[in-house]
């Protein structure tokens, strides 16, 4: 991942200027353009506008949305929170202002564009929203003089049944049916059997604006990884959820399903998303992981800056947990010998820890195995970002390397095992506090509570399979 230049420095294919939005809605070859924005769980809302009334009213006025919707569960549900607390401002608007940047061509969709919209609640950024949470960590590291660059890698499972079928039959492990019967850790024979989706896939995301690098099967029975190419964070959040967007509506076209859950089935391995970052210097564009210094254990070498940017993402793991797990099947993913995590530890190219650094020279970056497929790429981008920038300030030295297996690690630091432990851990934060906000810790604190309380009130099939009839 050389961090010499910014992949967005150029023009990629499928990305649009206001200019040639105009003159494709012209030659009516784009009618319909969708103002998108993520909320709390990283989904994309928004509204579909026709090309020509975006252009006449929304490209200047932008457009807006209910501000219950950074407040509401994953079926739409308002939050107790918000009812109890927002009467004044009750079901009333954001303004969504289109981020113009941001303008791509859908080629999965007829005629189709989308733009990414930021959250303004009147003449100010929302600050409980996603993309501002992650505007401003970028803006404390661009006051220290650093552009961030990322990547984030996906993997999901993929099931030939509909999305409709699937949720007929609930889900269940014996109704889904798996395009191959073994894992397809880079099986090039399991994998050509499921070209005929993932080429399309590959296809559509670059002709949307989301340069590809590869795919590859997963350890798990079609499960699989497309990586795209590393970018500046921001613009990496937004390929992010695109990408997965991108993927469910032509699974939606296919009658297949997709799924980026973090654990679907407890028997088969979880589905993670591994954030890879580096900070260069905003002066001449190096990686500012690079230096003199040695890692131990190791003949590369490093900068203190790496040192302190990763102890500070270590240290600081347990209150951000909810950032990178953000949901109760979220913590299923973590255990032994799954390629999950399960101590916070870092290695050099070590697949069983927490952080493993990987390259070398300008390519030299971290690569976290925390997160999951379900995490809002936003918030999981900003916890890093905070942590490892408050380790710079602070000059936190570097716990020693771990070598060997990371499962068998003994008196490390553990990861949090639910969802409650981690939302406890936020909301006593001190340093989540300073770094976000009382009131954005508030408001995450209670919508993540709010996630666990509907957990605890349902009663689960595996309930009835153990006590229905024995207890």
């Amino acid at each position: 991942m050389s961090q010499e230049k910014s992949s967005s420095s150029s023009k990629v294919t499928g990305m649009l200027t206001l200019d040639e939005l105009r003159e494709r809605v012209k030659k009516e070859e784009i009618n319909q353009v969708v103002a998108s924005f993520p909320d709390t769980y990283g989904r994309l809302l928004g509204k579909r506008f026709d090309a020509d009334f975006f252009l006449e009213s929304c490209v200047e006025d932008g457009t807006h949305c209910c501000n219950y919707l950074l407040s509401c569960d994953m079926d739409m549900d308002a939050l107790p929170d918000y009812l109890n607390k927002s009467k004044e401002k009750l079901y009333s608007d954001f303004h969504l202002v289109p981020d113009m940047k941001s303008l791509r061509l859908v080629s999965w969709k007829e005629k189709t564009a989308n733009v990414m919209c930021d959250i303004y609640d009147h003449h100010a950024l929302e600050p409980f929203a996603p993309r501002t949470i992650l505007r401003r960590q970028i803006d404390v590291a661009s006051s220290l003089s650093y552009k961030i660059f990322a990547a984030s890698e996906l993997e999901y499972y993929t099931y030939e049944n509909s999305y409709r079928d699937a949720r007929a039959n609930n889900y269940q492990q014996s109704k889904l049916k798996t395009v191959g019967d073994y894992r397809a850790d880079y099986h090039l024979l399991q994998t050509a059997r499921e070209e005929k989706y993932t080429s399309l896939f590959r296809q559509h995301l670059k002709s949307s604006g989301i340069p590809v690098e590869n795919s590859k099967g997963e350890f798990g029975p079609n499960q699989h990884e497309l990586n795209i190419k590393y970018s500046e964070i921001f613009t990496m959040a937004d390929r992010h959820v695109i990408y997965k967007q991108c993927l469910k509506e032509i699974a939606d076209q296919l009658g297949i399903a997709v799924t980026f859950m973090a654990k679907p089935f407890t028997d088969i391995s979880g589905s993670g998303c591994h954030l890879h970052i580096s900070v260069t210097n905003s002066t001449d564009g190096s990686n500012a992981f690079v230096g003199d210094e040695n890692i131990s254990g190791t003949d590369m070498k490093c900068s203190s800056l790496f040192k302190h940017f990763l102890a500070g993402w270590m240290k600081y793991t347990p209150d951000m947990m909810v950032f990178y797990a953000p949901t109760i099947n979220s913590y299923k993913r973590y255990m032994t010998a799954s390629f999950a995590p399960t101590y916070i530890t870092w290695g050099y190219d070590n697949r069983t820890t927490s952080f493993r650094v990987v390259g070398q020279d300008k390519s030299l970056r971290i690569e976290c195995r925390l997160p999951g497929a379900d995490c809002n790429i936003y918030l999981a981008f900003a916890a890093a970002l905070a942590s490892g920038l408050q380790g710079i300030k602070d000059k936190l030295p570097l716990p020693s390397m771990y070598t060997g297996n990371a499962y068998e690690a003994k008196d490390l630091p553990q990861i949090p095992k639910t969802l409650r432990d981690a939302v406890q851990l936020f909301e006593n934060s001190t340093f989540a506090r300073q770094a976000f906000g009382d009131n954005v810790v508030n408001h995450y604190a209670e919508f993540y509570r709010n996630e666990q309380m509907v957990y605890d009130k349902f009663v689960t099939d595996w309930e009835r399979s153990r006590y229905f009839e024995q207890i």
